[in-house]
Formats: structure tokens, C-alpha cells, sequence
């Protein structure tokens, strides 16, 4: 049996209050990770009548800056992508094709896992690595 996220504790674990928004954003990224801000209000506009646009940018802002959410940049993507953050260490592969993204294990180790040649003072807390690809429909799609 899948037993799913207790959203209520986690919200409330990382100091935000408990609502039903959040509560639907954080179950449409468990489903949809990697989804844009826009298609995390799509996919819940209809289940919530009256949420808007900016109401779902600012649940991901708020979720975000508390830990639960991460943002994701990646090359030739017109916006950022979210997805709930985890303690494990991992990366990115996106088909330049038709954008589809998937996480990549470290294969280094705990993070950052990637170190600079020189940090300029800087402690680096993460290295973000994202694996440029044509996933295998996009390359039959070219070649047929």
C-alpha cells in the first residue's frame, strides 16, 4: 500500500500554516515534478474554483523559501520548474528536443559533490548539474 505525504505536519514542521493551496500544489508536484508554476495552476484550477495565477506563484515562492519545494533553472526552459525537495543528491537530464525532464543520481556523492577550482571565498553549497539529451522518442522522431 502507497501511503502519501503527510502535507499538514511537513507544513507545519517547516513554520507555514496549513492550507488547502498548499496543501494541492505540494500533491500536484508529488504526481507532476518538474512542472512550471503555470501548469501547477492548471492542473488545480479546476479542483480549486477561484485560486489564481499569482496565488499558485506565490504558494511555490512561500514553499520554496521554507525548504519543501525546490526551483529548478534549466537551459532553453522560458520558466522555472518545481519539484519537492528531497535529501538526496541529484542532478538533471532534459531532451533538447521536447524539454522532458528527468532526475539523474549523483554519481559522485553527497553535496555539493562537484567542487570548483577556485571558490573566491565563497562555501559552496550545491553543484547543480544538468545532462543535455534527446530522449528517445525526439531521436526516432528525427531520424524517421
Amino acid at each position: 500500500m502507497i501511503t502519501l505525504p503527510d502535507y499538514p505536519a511537513q507544513l507545519r514542521g517547516a513554520g507555514l500554516r496549513v492550507t488547502t493551496q498548499r496543501v494541492h500544489v505540494l500533491d500536484t508536484l508529488r504526481q507532476h515534478p518538474h512542472s512550471s508554476a503555470d501548469t501547477v495552476f492548471a492542473s488545480i484550477r479546476d479542483r480549486l474554483p477561484g485560486i489564481s495565477a499569482g496565488t499558485v506563484h506565490g504558494v511555490l515562492n512561500d514553499l520554496t523559501a521554507a525548504g519543501i519545494v525546490r526551483r529548478v533553472s534549466l537551459p532553453d526552459i522560458g520558466s522555472a520548474l518545481y519539484e519537492l525537495h528531497s535529501d538526496d543528491n541529484h542532478h538533471h537530464v532534459q531532451c533538447v528536443g521536447c524539454g522532458r525532464v528527468e532526475d539523474v543520481a549523483c554519481a559522485v556523492g553527497a553535496a555539493p559533490c562537484l567542487h570548483p577550482s577556485h571558490d573566491h571565498g565563497m562555501r559552496i553549497l550545491e553543484a547543480a548539474v544538468t545532462y543535455r539529451a534527446l530522449c528517445p522518442e525526439c531521436e526516432r522522431n528525427a531520424h524517421g
